[in-house]
């Protein structure tokens, strides 16, 4: 693993294999190592550069140096994006992201987000047009608060699913999974990704400043009407932290985009549709690569 500096922060990262870079951007409170390395190995084996990497306030990459929010701020944040208060927003961490790949030397990459990077990777087309080759939105939303929400049923049961010290972080992450995952969870992988989480590091108050970044970010919709790199948006229809209208919502907004919806998906990557996932991806980032005429 690898640290960058971009503009005073430290963005740790990984890259696996060479060719077209692909940028992967994982959610709220994810780590690097939330991406499966299996996943990792199928992109690299189909001839791209991967890049994944720790967010700001998360595992190894620079946490920030304001308090975290009570849980009565957030409450408060969610209720009003006018109480949102955060040092920092979402397009803030899609400038990081750039700022990586400014460190590696990429001009453009395919981006590929889940939740919050999602959220991220919508920002860094919309801020950076040229910089992002395609973009495949997953279980996001667009920061619209009437799309997206979290299911009620979910929200009243969280809080109780959240690990407030490291000796609980394992079991409770598998618990938090367990309620967001659709009928494919997998707790084995989720347990094992919480060990590797939790050997780089444990810390609630950076999720927590992300999530109030996400509170304290715009609404999206406006500045993805204007993106025109291809566009993939998937979604779960069983989706309880990010409901299916934010994929929906999401997919309308962008003029360029097409949408997946599985029926089997919640707020995860199931393996059993991998191979549909993965072709509909390879399927976007060549909508961005115009094939060669024959001579």
């Amino acid at each position: 693993m690898t640290a960058a500096t971009v503009k005073g922060i430290t963005i740790e990262y990984e890259e696996h294999g060479t060719g077209e870079p692909l940028l992967l951007v994982m959610g709220l409170g994810g780590q690097l190592v939330a991406w499966p390395a299996d996943w990792i190995q199928r992109w690299v084996d189909l001839g791209f550069r991967v890049i994944r990497f720790d967010d700001r306030d998360i595992g190894l990459s620079s946490k920030m140096p304001d308090l975290p929010p009570t849980l009565r701020r957030t409450v408060a944040a969610a209720a009003s994006r006018k109480l949102a208060k955060s040092s920092y927003t979402i397009s803030d961490m899609a400038a990081d992201a750039v700022g990586l790949l400014d460190y590696l030397g990429i001009e453009a990459a395919h981006v590929v987000g889940v939740s919050m990077g999602g959220m991220i990777a919508q920002a860094m087309a919309i801020d950076q047009p040229p910089r992002v080759k395609s973009l495949t939105s997953i279980m996001s939303n667009t920061g619209d608060r009437r799309y997206g929400r979290v299911k009620a049923s979910l929200l009243r049961r969280l809080p109780k699913a959240l690990a407030r010290t490291p000796e609980e972080a394992i079991d409770k992450s598998v618990e938090t999974f367990r309620l967001i995952s659709g009928p494919h969870f997998d707790e084995d992988e989720v347990r094992h990704i919480a060990e590797l989480s939790l050997k780089r590091g444990f810390d609630p108050a950076g999720t927590a400043r992300q999530a109030m970044a996400i509170l304290a970010s715009p609404d999206r919709t406006a500045g993805l009407r204007r993106v025109t790199a291809p566009t993939l948006v998937i979604h779960g229809l069983l989706d309880p932290l990010v409901m299916p209208s934010g994929g929906i919502a999401t997919a309308r907004a962008v003029p360029t985009s097409r949408l997946l919806m599985f029926p089997d998906m919640g707020h995860d990557l199931p393996r059993p549709r991998w191979d549909e996932i993965i072709d509909a991806i390879l399927a976007n980032i060549r909508r961005a690569t115009p094939a060669t005429p024959a001579p």
